[in-house]
């Protein structure tokens, strides 16, 4: 047994070190330190570990660094043969050489588009965030709505053929705190062989004329040298609300170049989806609405989902609260929405401190303290015109 532990802490301590050197952006250390942990699991697999339940487990986590070896290795030898200039701000991403060489453009020798695609460096997310569907509570239909617009177009593209295309925009909205950003984390784990970026309006709003719409050009240009890819954009409508007339000509430039880049003539999106999350759907341009073929109401949990978030928040905290419990709090919080839970978990985790006591688990008392101490953050005003908007425009998630 000693063996089985020795040689399996070493994987695990070899697989950490690797992605840590990853983020550091020292990919020849890292190479060589996820190809040693696989070594290493694969030695527990054959002779040490029991169960099938282990191995399934072990050689999932040596798909997922054998996957990420091999990218590390198609970018030091493309790097080899033509040297890049170090990004200036964050490491380069062996994603972003894939395809760089077959487009015939010559796109990557454009000083201008390189400098504008080293600024959206940031957006490329390298290390998947480990949320996995269970961890999102309720929100069925959401879910099944992404797998089949992500999950399913990569896992099995000869499905989606002819007239059967996977879709390629989606639009989560519903009020704050509801998780449409923890949807769209758990779209990035689970779709773990395309590449997830995740774009603010920080990423793409530049003080320089005419230089937005380029980065919006260029965070396409991205993803088509990427594909399959996912582009993730928070809070869309500070980047795409109505036009009017007193809007000034960038940000009326910035949304014609998404209109364009979303849906133009002569521009091929396939492999790429658009994700995009708002909490004001209707200050959306009709236009860029149009453009977000699926349109996904997120809204605030039931009694059972919300019951769910009590116990997901706890954690292993140590608590003598009962299943009944739990359906209780779920019943007691209509209105409250996902974060709003997070609130009140933390706050009644701090009871206990509060009263200087030297037990460390806590009762449901000091939950239902916490409760009537913290407000639910949605109002019934913008739910009820979300609501209108999704019958109008949406569907439930």
């Amino acid at each position: 047994m000693a063996s089985t532990s020795n040689n399996l802490q070493k994987a695990i301590d070899l697989a950490s070190k690797a992605a840590q050197e990853d983020k550091a952006g020292n990919y020849e250390e890292a190479l060589q330190l996820y190809q040693h942990a696989v070594q290493y699991f694969l030695h527990v697999v054959k002779y040490e570990a029991q169960g099938d339940k282990a191995k399934q487990s072990i050689r999932a986590k040596c798909t997922e660094y054998l996957d990420r070896a091999e990218k590390l290795k198609e970018y030091l030898k493309k790097k080899e043969k033509k040297p890049q200039k170090p990004v200036k701000e964050g490491q380069p991403s062996p994603a972003d050489e894939k395809g760089n060489d077959s487009d015939g453009e010559g796109e990557s020798d454009d000083p201008e588009a390189k400098k504008l695609q080293n600024q959206l460096q940031g957006a490329i997310i390298m290390e998947r965030p480990n949320v996995k569907w269970s961890d999102v509570a309720g929100l069925e239909g959401a879910k099944e709505a992404l797998k089949e617009a992500v999950i399913l177009p990569i896992k099995f593209p000869h499905l989606f053929t002819g007239k059967r295309t996977p879709w390629r925009g989606i639009l989560l909205f519903g009020p704050p705190g509801t998780g449409k950003s923890y949807l769209a984390k758990a779209v990035a784990t689970e779709a773990n062989n395309s590449t997830f970026f995740s774009v603010h309006s920080s990423h793409l709003v530049s003080k320089w004329l005419g230089e937005s719409e380029k980065l919006v050009k260029n965070l396409f240009q991205l993803a088509r040298e990427n594909k399959p890819s996912i582009i993730f954009i928070d809070e869309i409508d500070s980047l795409c609300g109505s036009r009017s007339e007193n809007e000034s000509e960038a940000a009326r430039r910035i949304k014609t170049e998404f209109l364009v880049q979303m849906q133009g003539v002569g521009v091929d999106n396939e492999g790429i989806l658009v994700l995009g999350a708002t909490n004001i759907p209707w200050v959306l341009d009709s236009a860029i609405r149009r453009r977000f073929e699926k349109r996904i109401y997120i809204p605030l949990p039931e009694a059972h989902a919300r019951a769910a978030m009590f116990k997901l928040h706890l954690g292993t905290t140590q608590n003598s609260l009962t299943e009944t419990d739990f359906r209780d709090l779920g019943k007691k919080t209509e209105g409250y929405s996902g974060a709003d839970i997070s609130v009140i978990v933390r706050d009644a985790l701090m009871q206990p401190i509060r009263k200087v006591q030297s037990a460390t688990h806590f009762k449901k008392g000091d939950m239902l303290r916490s409760l009537s101490s913290t407000k639910p953050t949605v109002n019934e005003h913008d739910l009820l015109k979300l609501k209108k908007f999704s019958e109008d425009f949406g569907q439930e998630g």
